[in-house]
């Protein structure tokens, strides 16, 4: 009991410093664990083992995937490839299905960009067409909103996924792939509740800034766009289809090779490589600490850091005996993947970030894997995904998403609570629910 009051104190600690006094998460994050520590009875030198092995262990196999991640999101960026992204896909769904498109450019594009960097991208075709196909503006902005929160929370490479899998020792390829499906199936009932909701707020938006034509022409092709996205999700998902032990793939030159450029950290990186012809004139200086690459760093060190702050919470915790406390406590618990999404669900509607949500979750729930019945390979990735569900919701007045949503186009901050706060209550309990019932049908 006095383990477990510990560990509520420094939550409440790490809550009231992010939110009550801004604190940096990184700091409270990493003090907190030392108090927890000192508190919990650990001896000087566990807490120093602690911090070495929490935070190098964590970047050790997290850092550079995050880095790779937000270098590619940047020349997407950067260099309008999201937005031809975005373009395609309007002309795939067609304009009259404006809702449609947006929500499913919001979902693709924010799987390598962030989630604030895509909204801002897409605002102004969500006026144009908002305009243009006779569609409230409120939809096409909730849209958008709720398609980038899917796979913002759910799917790799987006640091929180990524920082999640890494912390939990999931399989990166099976995140990905069932990600991508409980993530997708997310956006139907979104799509229903923006047709019922946002469809009645009348929100007339000022007319977009229609782009030069000799502007878009140095935008790259829509194939060169997809091409760093798609290919490293495939090789990633590959890889992990190769390492089953009825070795789909054989065991020749094929699977070594698929092996090789599948792992994480080697297919992002030819993700990147990939991006770097998107320039339509390259300029090493894109590449220096000035550059797009410096930019890109300045964004990913931040998380990078609260990820391994994260990783010295959950190491003293394991080190604390939290594990064995739950196992003798706890029994048989075949209702544990529903911790990591109370606590990711509680985290991010406490303090707003659905980063900091998810890494202090997985630092929490990972020496907790074997106590939930959640450590076989299969439900290790159901529980970074239960993480991830959590982690959507609830997006109000505490998350700067949020207020790039109500700000940027104009809505009330009672319509955004009614819109876009409802719509990730939805899209949480939407995915949770589909975790579950996925987990106890295929792997119970």
């Amino acid at each position: 009991m006095i383990l477990i009051l510990t560990i509520l104190l420094a939550l409440a600690i790490i809550l009231i410093a992010i939110v009550k006094f801004d604190i940096h998460p990184f700091l409270a994050l990493f003090v907190t664990a030392i108090l927890y520590g000192l508190i919990s009875g650990m001896s000087g030198d566990l807490i120093i083992k602690s911090i070495s092995e929490g935070f190098g262990g964590v970047l050790g196999s997290i850092g550079l995937l995050i880095l790779l991640g937000v270098f590619l999101g940047t020349f997407l960026e950067k260099t309008g490839g999201a937005i031809v992204i975005a373009e395609k896909i309007l002309s795939w769904i067609g304009k009259k299905s404006v809702t449609k498109a947006m929500l499913l450019s919001g979902y693709v594009l924010s799987i390598p960009v962030f989630g604030d960097s895509t909204f801002i991208m897409l605002n102004p075709i969500s006026k144009s067409l908002s305009l243009k196909g006779k569609v409230p503006y409120a939809a096409t902005t909730i849209a958008v909103a709720l398609g980038a929160t899917a796979s913002h929370s759910l799917v790799p490479p987006t640091p929180g996924p990524i920082a999640t899998a890494g912390i939990l020792e999931a399989d990166l390829g099976m995140v990905i792939f069932w990600g991508l499906i409980i993530s997708l199936i997310t956006l139907i009932p979104s799509y229903y509740f923006i047709k019922k909701v946002a469809y009645n707020i009348h929100l007339v938006p000022q007319l977009a800034t229609v782009e030069k034509e000799k502007d878009h022409k140095k935008y790259p092709s829509a194939f060169s766009s997809f091409l760093p996205v798609i290919l490293p999700l495939t090789l990633i998902v590959l890889a992990s289809i190769a390492k089953y032990p009825s070795e789909p793939f054989g065991d020749g030159i094929f699977t070594t090779i698929i092996t090789f450029v599948g792992s994480p950290v080697i297919a992002l990186l030819l993700g990147v490589f990939l991006s770097f012809t998107l320039p339509s004139k390259f300029d090493r200086k894109l590449l220096s600490s000035s550059g797009w690459i410096g930019e890109a760093i300045l964004i990913a060190a931040p998380v990078i850091l609260i990820t391994g702050a994260g990783g010295v919470f959950g190491k003293m915790l394991q080190n604390s005996g939290i594990g064995d406390m739950v196992s003798n406590n706890m029994g048989n618990a075949s209702w544990g993947i529903f911790l990591p999404f109370i606590l990711a669900f509680s985290l991010k509607t406490a303090q707003g970030s659905s980063t900091v949500a998810m890494i202090t979750t997985a630092s929490i729930v990972a020496p907790l894997l074997g106590s939930l019945g959640l450590d076989s390979e299969s439900m290790r990735v159901f529980a970074v995904l239960a993480t991830g569900a959590g982690a959507i919701a609830i997006s109000h007045a505490n998350d700067s998403f949020f207020w790039a949503v109500t700000q940027l186009s104009g809505l009330k901050i009672s319509q955004g609570n009614k819109t876009h706060s409802l719509g990730t209550i939805i899209m949480s309990f939407t995915a949770i629910a589909l975790i579950f019932l996925i987990s106890q049908l295929l792997y119970s």
